[in-house]
């Protein structure tokens, strides 16, 4: 048998029932799912790119925020410097002052004791001559009493 000589594409009935049948199973296939994954790829779409920009601003305001805390704390450190050195030289003018309060009672105990000495003394030395005479007489009752 001859081969038939029939067109390789001719447009008959079947031709025209796939095309609608490609019509509606595209229309069902854009209604079921292209549509609503489509939507849904947006609606992803916004949240991913709202996440983002969240995390953009809340880094910005962690910075920010980190900014300000090395400040407060840099501000916070000086303050207590200075309150320290204020209270230090407070403790060191306190110290000379009660050094100096100190050092006046020492000289006044110290002048005190050399008058009591200097007349102690001076009362000693006026004594000196009678108790001389007072040991002399006892060494010599001893002399003259141990010959007896």
């Amino acid at each position: 048998m001859p081969p038939s000589h029939q067109p390789f594409l001719s447009l008959d009935s079947t031709f025209w029932v796939q095309l609608l049948n490609f019509a509606i199973f595209f229309a069902i296939l854009n209604g079921v799912f292209l549509r609503p994954v489509g939507a849904a790829i947006k609606k992803r779409r916004a949240h991913i790119d709202g996440a983002q920009s969240d995390y953009e601003r809340y880094a910005h305001q962690i910075r920010t925020l980190r900014s300000d805390a090395d400040g407060r704390r840099a501000a916070a450190r000086r303050a207590a410097d200075e309150t320290i050195a204020a209270a230090r030289a407070a403790a060191e003018r306190e110290a000379e002052s009660e050094l100096a309060g100190r050092t006046t009672e020492a000289e006044a105990i110290v002048a005190q004791a050399r008058a009591t000495v200097a007349l102690e003394l001076n009362a000693a030395r006026a004594r000196q001559s009678e108790l001389s005479q007072n040991l002399a007489r006892t060494l010599l009752e001893r002399a003259v009493g141990g010959d007896s």
